[in-house]
């Protein structure tokens, strides 16, 4: 199996658990927040990840790379296994990852109605997800 629920003391759970806060990728080996939570900016995006108390130690802002592979493009609206990530709405998640044509203004994001990434203006709300390597 792809992915792996988490407790909230890093014990890993059985596929039918009904509560768990972080969801591991097997093939990649990162661990992801399972919640969900409201938009924000980009720049709060990256205050909210720094401040994730049980994320602190090596929690991150995903890369618009490691966001891409959660996509599950074989579903729609959204792109990803909601047997893991059931809250997940079908919207954008902004990554860390700055456009190159204009880092100060612009930043990646990967929309999960449809598996796809773009960039978008800093100052627009998109959904964020914390990831951290693998324990």
């Amino acid at each position: 199996k792809r992915l792996t629920k988490i407790a909230v003391d890093w014990r890993t759970l059985p596929t039918d658990a009904s509560d768990w806060v972080a969801v591991r990728d097997e093939t990649t080996k990162l661990v992801w927040t399972a919640g969900e939570m409201k938009a924000m900016k980009w720049k709060a995006a990256v205050k909210w990840v720094e401040k994730l108390d049980h994320w602190a130690a090596d929690g991150a802002f995903p890369t618009v790379e490691e966001l891409f592979c959660l996509a599950d493009r074989t579903r729609v609206n959204p792109a990803i296994d909601t047997a893991y990530f059931a809250g997940c709405k079908g919207g954008w998640y902004w990554s860390s990852t700055v456009d190159a044509e204009s880092p100060a203004d612009s930043a990646w994001f990967v929309r999960f109605n449809n598996g796809y990434s773009g960039w978008a203006p800093q100052d627009c709300e998109g959904l964020v997800r914390a990831v951290r390597a693998g324990q």
